[in-house]
């Protein structure tokens, strides 16, 4: 398994090694973890929260279809 080596200052340090020991991971884990959620390519969860909240939104269901503009016939 690859290796990487980190820089940190010592408040850091303190806080990665206080978060890792919470979650009850290794600090490795904590920030292998760490970066696999700050780089998944999907939207954030909190994101599902704001749908439906912007009544003047065109594409609601209660709001009234909009005219679609006449067609040119071949």
């Amino acid at each position: 398994m690859p290796q990487v080596t980190m820089y940190l200052d010592e408040e850091t340090r303190e806080l990665m090694t206080t978060a890792a020991q919470a979650a009850g991971v290794s600090q490795s884990r904590w920030v292998a973890q760490l970066i696999r959620a700050r780089t998944k390519p999907t939207w954030p969860a909190d994101w599902h929260t704001c749908l439906g909240k912007f009544p003047d939104f065109p594409l609601r269901a209660d709001q009234p279809a909009t005219i679609d503009a006449p067609r040119i016939g071949f």
